[in-house]
């Protein structure tokens, strides 16, 4: 994999390809449901300042991979800064169902992961959102079925399953192909491999009844694979510079960015401190992580998955933005997106003013930020 540019200028995609992309260009895809936790709102401390707006609506997966707003909530990390500042959150399971809440006004603030930040941001011609800071990095795998499967050129003509079209797992999988001189059709999956697009929920079951040979898929579905019998065939994150990808980033309505600047940096803080948290005790808050998922899920998960999920993913407040310049460049060059201008994309301004006051160092945008 080619290290990544740092400019990056498109025009936006034709609009009959637009319905295609709003569905295809998609995060971890664990289904498109939202889930309001309306049951469960912070606690506001008594004696906290309030600030320019009486409550922040935060959106998030119930993924590890999403592991600073799942602690960050859990723990009460967000709610300290936000002091008399109410926070709710919602759930949701899709990159799509979070951008459409986030133009429906219905959620204020995401954790969100690359390919579906570049499409709503394209689709609103750069009017939507922005992308404030770093979540996570990492935490995607190629797990195949040892017994037909025992090198990398093995998967020629194997089926490989991939979480959606054009989701930030499958076009890093064409991508991969692609420079392994095999083709593919983007479109259908037929080719020199089979890309079977598949929901991560149903993915263990297929592999276990053989209709697919492995995976190409984001924490915890590769563990739960392997737990199945699989084998870690390759870690992307070896394919990268510094072994480091974009996963998870945080955005924000440009609307609310600009009516509540003081708000925004507060949850920037507890970002921040999340962070700085968990890479500190990974322990607990591995256990603090998983504890969150039994509330939102019903259940936890097991040892044997959670363990080497959680080792596979970094958490990082960088958002480390030539990543995600590369991965839109594989989505135009598997043929899944159009080019398409993605120069201020990135607001790190708030971001960089919390890590310097936190005495830490400031993050780039890889010529991509708002001037």
């Amino acid at each position: 994999m080619p290290a990544p540019r740092t400019t990056l200028r498109r025009s936006i995609a034709a609009a009959a390809a637009l319905p295609l992309l709003a569905v295809a260009l998609t995060a971890c895809g664990y289904g498109s449901d939202a889930k309001d936790d309306d049951a469960k709102t912070a606690n506001v401390a008594a004696d906290g300042k309030k600030l320019s707006a009486d409550t922040v609506r935060i959106g998030y997966f119930p993924n590890l991979t999403h592991a600073t707003a799942l602690v960050g909530d859990q723990e009460g990390l967000f709610q300290k800064e936000l002091g008399g500042t109410q926070l709710k959150t919602s759930t949701f399971n899709a990159g799509p169902s979070e951008i459409e809440a986030l133009n429906a006004d219905s959620i204020d603030i995401g954790f969100i992961g690359p390919s579906p930040s570049i499409n709503g941001y394209t689709k609103s011609s750069g009017k939507n959102l922005r992308i404030i800071g770093g979540s996570a990095s990492g935490g995607v795998k190629l797990v195949v079925n040892p017994k037909k499967i025992k090198t990398l050129d093995d998967l020629k003509g194997k089926k490989i399953a991939t979480p959606q079209l054009g989701n930030t797992q499958d076009v890093a999988f064409l991508n991969w192909i692609s420079e392994k001189g095999w083709k593919v059709d983007a479109q259908s999956g037929k080719g020199d491999v089979s890309v079977v697009r598949t929901d991560n929920k149903v993915t263990p079951d297929a592999y276990k009844s053989g209709s697919i040979d492995g995976a190409w898929v984001p924490e915890p579905t590769a563990s739960k694979l392997v737990a199945e019998g699989a084998k870690e065939l390759l870690d992307e994150s070896t394919l990268w510079p510094d072994n480091k990808f974009v996963i998870t980033n945080i955005i924000v309505s440009q609307k609310f960015l600009k009516e509540h600047p003081d708000v925004v940096a507060a949850v920037l803080r507890g970002s921040v401190t999340t962070n700085a948290w968990i890479n500190a005790n990974p322990d607990k808050a591995k256990a603090s992580a998983n504890a969150a998922l039994k509330k939102l899920t019903g259940k936890e998960l097991p040892a044997e998955v959670i363990d080497p999920a959680w080792k596979s993913i970094q958490i990082t407040d960088d958002p480390l933005a030539a990543t995600l310049d590369a991965q839109a460049e594989h989505a135009v060059k598997a043929g899944l997106l159009e080019e398409t201008d993605l120069k201020g994309i990135y607001d790190l301004k708030p971001l960089n003013k919390v890590l310097k006051a936190a005495g830490k160092p400031e993050v780039a945008d890889a010529g991509l930020g708002v001037k």
